[in-house]
């Protein structure tokens, strides 16, 4: 048990420094190459923080563990949403820009319906997967084709981090390969690790997906919100939660449904998906300036999510201990 453990903190913490560290060779590898630093930003802000939620689900649908593949996308969500929105509005009262509701967020609640009615015969299939993939592959055309126009500031630096980069060839294909065999070997790690931890105390493992895995595999989000609000980024720390909440819940659970059809019990869409569904509507009213008020998350708003995340979290506990 205590090796298990171990594990998943083990797995962890190589699996965040990983995938910093691959993302990075890799957009340094693209720029050498000759990509537009338009795609290269691209590339660093959808898939740099989701890469640890992707790998973990990737590897638990190949070992068969469902729950921890859909516990790990729906769970970080919620996270994201809940924890990591209210710890930053904590540390700075988030304001948002009117395009972030016009366009990200209506999209991200579509997106969670589509969730809802894939969910609602307790299989994400194949055919569903492949649906989920179709549409994130049209979402990223159209985020290019938005940004060919109008960059947004989040990728200039991205930019400007991989033009000014010392870094050369050699070392950015040495951190890319190292990178993604690390991220391989601490996903297996973390998921034999959750697993045995799951199988320990006699709870099902998408309840170690949605907590423990999920929050671990958030960290990159949590880490790039509190650094943007502190810099007075707040467009970067909302933008890079929903971009997050796209990412995981079509390519992360459009990844793990293709290798493996994902079967769930009623829980996940009465309990699980019903939390992720609210608070995402709940973006809607927390970004929504009234009256004339410029848009922004308060510091009271921040305490209301907490409160929310550790609300559903407690009474995950009670489940497990019921």
């Amino acid at each position: 048990m205590s090796v298990a453990i171990i594990g998943i903190i083990v797995g962890l913490v190589f699996l965040v420094w990983s995938a910093g560290r691959f993302v990075e060779g890799a957009a340094i590898a693209a720029r050498h190459f000759g990509m537009s630093p338009l795609l290269i930003g691209m590339l660093v802000v959808g898939f740099g923080t989701s890469a640890p939620e992707m790998l973990v689900s990737v590897v638990a649908a190949f070992q068969g563990n469902p729950g921890i593949a859909l516990g790990n996308a729906y769970g970080s969500n919620i996270t994201n949403i809940a924890l990591i929105l209210g710890v930053t509005a904590l540390i700075s009262p988030i304001a948002v820009n009117s395009a972030i509701l016009r366009k990200e967020l209506p999209i991200l609640a579509v997106v969670t319906a589509l969730s809802v009615a894939l969910l609602w015969d307790g299989l994400i299939s194949r055919l569903d997967a492949g649906l989920l993939l179709l549409v994130f592959g049209v979402i990223i055309i159209w985020s290019i084709r938005q940004s060919t126009q109008s960059p947004d500031t989040l990728e200039q630096d991205v930019v400007q981090h991989v033009d000014g980069s010392a870094m050369s060839l050699r070392q950015a294909t040495f951190w890319l390969v190292t990178g993604l065999l690390l991220l391989i070997v601490s996903s297996r790690v973390l998921v034999w690790g959750a697993v045995e931890v799951a199988q320990h105390f006699g709870v099902s493992d998408i309840i170690i997906g949605l907590t423990v895995v999920a929050v671990g595999t958030s960290l990159p989000e949590l880490a790039s919100s509190v650094a943007a609000a502190r810099k007075g980024e707040h467009d970067i720390a909302v933008g890079n939660i929903i971009g997050s909440n796209l990412f995981n819940t079509l390519a992360v659970v459009g990844l793990a449904g293709i290798i493996e059809p994902l079967a769930v019990s009623g829980d996940v869409l009465s309990r699980d998906l019903l939390v992720m569904s609210v608070l995402t509507v709940s973006l809607f009213v927390l970004c929504y300036g009234f009256k004339g008020m410029p848009a922004r998350i308060t510091r009271p708003e921040g305490v209301v999510l907490l409160a929310a995340y550790f609300s559903y979290s407690g009474y995950l506990l009670f489940t497990v201990l019921g």
